[in-house]
């Protein structure tokens, strides 16, 4: 586990990375991170991956074609 600070930056709250977590995270000064909600209540940061970015997109393009057979499945 890595520990997290946060800090006052202006009129916002930073966290600081060390740099062992942007090590993992394959990010560096000046990447977008992203805070997602996990499974279980939980959250993630994660650095931004094209290839996951293009198969949600991909996802939902199949979801949009197939709304009335899902609704039909739902029931």
């Amino acid at each position: 586990m890595i520990a997290l600070k946060l800090t006052q930056i202006g009129n916002s709250v930073g966290v600081l990375l060390p740099k062992e977590a942007l090590a993992k995270l394959g990010a560096e000064k000046g990447d977008t991170l992203y805070l997602t909600d996990g499974a279980f209540g939980d959250m993630r940061i994660s650095a931004y991956d094209p290839r996951v970015a293009e198969e949600i997109a991909l996802g939902e393009e199949f979801m949009d074609d197939y709304r009335d057979a899902f609704r039909v499945l739902a029931k």
